[in-house]
């Protein structure tokens, strides 16, 4: 059984419990209010999940909720699945917006200022000074992907315009990479909503990579990056800004040493290898992921995870293998964190303070040395 969103919203409020079955690292990009994040699995076994009450089943899209609104069914449950999954969900809450006249750009800049100050504002304009990131004369195309991250870092640029200490541009990028419709319009209406005058251009590339078996994810980031490159350079940007936080930061430290086998972290800026004067930054290094989510919690706001037509799932747009390596090093964090408060700004800091007398091999410029080389110097 299918159910719409007006149909879930015609029934009496406690009568029913919507349990949404997509993953924490989904529902941590945007969550439904007042529902229950249980994987499907462990739905019969929960005993927070209610026997008297109809069970809303959501997941991403509303296909594989079906599947799990019947199993339960079987088991005796009162289950349905929500027709459209969150995106259905997430459209229905913009609508709402939209008829209480909610003036949302006007209370997104006055959070900035005033409640998200200490923790946003300040760790936004620390990491541009920090680590060099906006120099006078520089043309930054700011990239939206339409989640969070990105959309916050639009807003951090429009206030760093607002204060205008010294002569910068920047452009607001959206590529269309083959979103479908929903997604499409959930972007452009949190753009006008917060007042962000976004460039839309169209690329094929999800078309591209549909039929590519090995690493299609990998090969679609890759694209994605050099097409926004590409445009950037064309609308005469010399660099491109990119929504990756602290928690990536650390994220990446951990994976390389623990999958990958070596040290390195990813940078706050980098010199293009392919786009001769472009660079990429990376404005929200220092801000806490934790503290995006208040941000978007505290104003309402509604995004989505991700864009790709396939999965609807993927932020980073690596593979199901490295998104499940991801989510196993944000629970080796928080389990280290119980231990020890300090971990997660002490995996940051590891690559700032790295004795190059204590290593026993290093690569620099694609050539390793070793320690042996000036031993017995």
């Amino acid at each position: 059984m299918q159910l719409s969103i007006e149909e879930v919203k015609k029934l009496d409020s406690n009568s029913y419990q919507i349990i949404d079955i997509r993953s924490e690292e989904e529902v941590a990009h945007g969550a439904i209010k007042g529902a229950l994040n249980i994987q499907a699995e462990e739905i019969e076994s929960d005993e927070r999940v209610p026997h008297d009450k109809k069970l809303v089943i959501v997941c991403s899209r509303g296909k594989t909720s079906v599947d799990v609104a019947e199993y339960l069914t079987e088991k005796g449950f009162d289950a349905a699945s929500l027709k459209g999954g969150y995106i259905s969900w997430l459209l229905d809450a913009m609508k709402e917006d939209e008829v209480a006249e909610r003036d949302i750009k006007a209370d997104v800049e006055q959070s900035i200022r005033k409640k998200f100050k200490k923790s946003i504002w300040r760790k936004f304009t620390k990491a541009i000074n920090t680590y060099e990131l906006v120099k006078p004369g520089d043309k930054i195309a700011v990239c939206i992907s339409g989640g969070k991250d990105s959309m916050l870092m639009a807003k951090l640029f429009q206030e760093l315009k607002h204060h205008n200490k010294f002569d910068f541009d920047v452009k607001f990028l959206v590529m269309d990479p083959g979103y479908n419709e929903a997604n499409r319009h959930v972007i452009e209406e949190n753009c006008r909503n917060l007042g962000i005058p976004a460039t839309i251009f169209e690329s094929d590339i999800f078309d591209a990579v549909y039929d590519i078996e090995k690493s299609p994810c990998y090969l679609c980031a890759r694209m994605r990056r050099g097409h926004l490159y590409a445009f950037a350079k064309e609308l005469g940007c010399n660099k491109i800004a990119l929504g990756h936080h602290y928690d990536d930061v650390i994220e990446t430290i951990l994976m390389g040493m623990l999958y990958g086998a070596q040290v390195q972290t990813m940078m706050p800026k980098l010199h293009s290898t392919n786009f001769e004067g472009m660079e990429l930054i990376r404005p929200l290094y220092l801000v806490r992921e934790d503290d995006i989510k208040a941000w978007r919690d505290y104003n309402g706001l509604h995004f989505i995870q991700c864009a790709c037509k396939f999965t609807d799932t993927c932020t980073t747009c690596n593979n199901e293998e490295n998104r499940s390596k991801r989510v196993e090093i944000k629970q080796l964090i928080a389990n280290l964190k119980k231990v020890n408060p300090f971990v997660e700004a002490n995996i940051f800091k590891s690559v700032e303070n790295v004795n190059l007398a204590t290593v026993v091999a290093y690569k620099k410029d694609g050539i390793k040395h070793s320690f042996l080389d000036h031993y017995d110097e």
